[in-house]
């Protein structure tokens, strides 16, 4: 077998070109990969782009590996150091290709994490959102009822005013129709008793509307206390 043959393989000649070919494939790929990643509008499909360099630059190692063996079996020197260098610089520009992915997908994994912090921090956003939203409804409920009590407590105590103001014109009247019915007793000259019997009559009216003022106020109040 020639000392350029490999095992089946091939020679080294058509190996190196077989990984010069996939070297120039890889770059090609390595370029788009990183339009792709700096590019807005991308209709294309990133993780299956990085897939294929990735394989490639597998095989370009592999076939490193064999060249390296074969060009050791090499009995000219001059030739033989000849190869050591073009192998060498396919291996370091393999190497350096696979550099370039495994930075490419540290920094796709960052750009990952980076957008799933954000989805999470927009859902905790939207969910407290949507609690100071309750928030100001049952702010809002709050404020309404307060509304409503007073207005209630309002209309209360104009009713309660009205009453106290009729239980005065009522007495005013009383006082009125007292005075006038003393006249005519005195005018008639009823006795003593009979005048007394009317003022004993009027305390009791007294009493009467007092305790009705009084009550008044007490059902007033309570139903003030009832609203707030």
């Amino acid at each position: 077998m020639s000392a350029l043959e490999g095992g089946g393989g091939g020679t080294l000649s058509e190996i190196y070109q077989s990984a010069k070919r996939l070297l120039l494939r890889t770059r090609d790929g390595l370029e788009k990969l990183e339009r792709l990643e700096y590019s807005a509008a991308s209709g294309m499909d990133s993780p299956e782009l990085s897939f294929s360099i990735k394989k490639d630059i597998t095989q370009i190692q592999s076939l490193c590996v064999e060249m390296d063996r074969l060009w050791r079996s090499i009995a000219a020197k001059s030739q033989r150091d000849l190869w050591k260098r073009k192998v060498e610089q396919v291996a370091e520009e393999a190497d350096s290709m696979k550099q370039s992915l495994d930075k490419y997908f540290l920094r796709n994994q960052k750009r990952m994490t980076e957008a799933k912090e954000r989805a999470e921090l927009l859902g905790r956003a939207s969910g407290d959102s949507a609690h100071i939203l309750r928030i100001f409804d049952d702010e809002a409920q709050a404020m309404n009822s307060v509304r409503n009590s007073s207005r209630m407590l309002e209309e209360a105590s104009a009713t309660g005013e009205a009453i106290l103001f009729k239980y005065s014109e009522q007495r005013d009247r009383l006082k009125r129709a007292q005075r006038k019915a003393l006249d005519v007793l005195n005018t008639v000259g009823l006795s003593n008793s009979v005048l007394k019997l009317i003022e004993r009559r009027h305390r009791v009216d007294n009493w009467i509307k007092y305790a009705g003022m009084i009550l008044t106020i007490v059902v007033v109040f309570f139903f003030v206390r009832w609203v707030r």
